[in-house]
């Protein structure tokens, strides 16, 4: 992994993504702080450098399928693809919807998903692992070898624990604390 990436791709995230204020996440916990990944992964030098970090990620534990819960986990999926594709890796993504929708092909899960491969779920932000866990149950359901949790940052509220339980390898990028540090430092 190129550590100068990660430097930059982590003061991006403490400028970009990083909030101090009450408010009640996904999970339904409370918070003093909020880490907003797509404010970074909608910038193009954020998608890059997420999408460049990442893929080292998901090729170091042989997966060849990525994708999680709409709508958390659609630009951290598709940096990683893009990123795969700029490479020459072969890897595909998908997203899982929560609900089937009424029209068009009706599936719950979108994208190029294929049975067959060895896939992991992803997500921007994880706390608890439920968005993740979520997906990871439809993607076995619908056929595929789930084997891998991974996130752009960890708050380290519960989620290695919960993909443990799952039969799932953890990976991610950075904790929340690294993001909150590199915020802090950069407030001064």
């Amino acid at each position: 992994m190129d550590d100068q990436l990660r430097e930059e791709l982590l003061e991006v995230l403490a400028r970009e993504s990083y909030f101090e204020r009450e408010l009640t996440l996904s999970s339904g916990r409370g918070s003093k702080y909020y880490i907003d990944c797509r404010r970074t992964l909608y910038l193009g030098r954020g998608a890059y450098l997420a999408g460049e970090l990442m893929l080292d990620l998901v090729v170091a534990q042989g997966v060849a399928q990525i994708g999680g819960m709409a709508t958390g986990a659609l630009a951290i999926t598709d940096a990683v693809v893009g990123a795969a594709y700029r490479r020459g890796v072969d890897i595909t993504g998908f997203f899982v919807r929560k609900e089937i929708k009424p029209h068009g092909l009706q599936q719950q899960i979108e994208g190029a998903f294929r049975p067959h491969r060895l896939t992991g779920v992803i997500d921007d932000t994880v706390t608890t692992g439920a968005s993740s866990l979520a997906a990871a149950s439809a993607a076995r359901e619908a056929g595929a070898r789930v084997s891998t949790a991974f996130a752009l940052v960890d708050r380290g509220e519960g989620a290695r624990e919960a993909f443990a339980r799952a039969g799932l390898t953890y990976v991610y990028l950075f904790t929340a604390e690294e993001v909150r540090a590199r915020a802090r430092k950069r407030a001064g």
